[in-house]
């Protein structure tokens, strides 16, 4: 696994091994949000996740272009990164750092656009799969689902040796997604993964910094792990 300190605005967080989240990939999901999406947006900011992934795939270019521009400026005021999903026009047009993409997506982008990228992620459901996305100039990757989630009802976890496997497999860092809770954190870390994605759990909770804080004390390897160097989506 690559292990990386560095900082730049849309790069890898200054915050990396600091904030109780810092282990943590944000997948955003508007829907999921009672209140203001933004002001929840900027409450996960100010924990300093790993990541902020803005994740709307619904909308149009145009609206996507909009709401990017938004949380960019959140992540970049609370010195997270900012990673972009599956609009690679538009994270070019932004000057985004980070991009991530559904894996058939990144086959189509040419390799002098996915050059353009200090950070690029993919999401991964096999080990050839996480291969394949190293390949192609992937700096991290996700890896899923590994328990049982809402988002895959009726669908059985990969579980942790899938996990163990994928992370053995590749050289970059690797995220587990899916059913991630703080329970579990200890498990998937100790499975070899950089950290975790989690998406509902921060956007519907009561209070964001309690959540966090769960995390953070979820067992003696979960906080040991976020009291110690953090590896976090690495830079080219």
């Amino acid at each position: 696994m690559c292990k990386s300190g560095k900082s730049e605005s849309g790069g890898v967080s200054q915050s990396v091994g600091r904030g109780a989240g810092s282990r943590l990939l944000c997948v955003t999901n508007r829907k999921l949000v009672r209140g203001e999406f933004l002001e929840r947006l900027e409450e996960i900011a100010w924990q300093r996740p790993a990541g902020i992934l803005l994740r709307e795939k619904d909308l149009t270019p145009e609206e996507y272009r909009k709401l990017a521009r938004d949380v960019q400026s959140i992540c970049e005021k609370a010195g997270v990164p900012c990673i972009l999903h599956s609009f690679a026009g538009v994270a070019e047009e932004l000057g985004a750092d980070a991009l991530h993409l559904p894996l058939p997506l990144l086959r189509e982008l040419p390799g002098k656009e996915r050059a353009r990228f200090g950070q690029l992620g993919a999401s991964c459901h096999s080990i050839s799969e996480a291969r394949e996305a190293m390949e192609l100039g992937c700096t991290y990757i996700t890896a899923g689902h590994i328990f049982e989630t809402d988002c895959k009802r009726g669908l059985p976890g990969r579980g942790l040796e899938f996990l163990r496997e994928v992370c053995g497999a590749v050289t970059i860092p690797v995220y587990a997604i899916g059913g991630i809770e703080p329970g579990r954190m200890a498990d998937v870390l100790a499975a070899g993964a950089a950290g975790a994605c989690v998406m509902s759990g921060p956007m519907i909770c009561e209070d964001v910094g309690t959540y966090f804080a769960d995390f953070a004390g979820s067992g003696k390897a979960a906080a040991a792990a976020f009291s110690g160097e953090t590896e976090a989506p690495s830079e080219k």
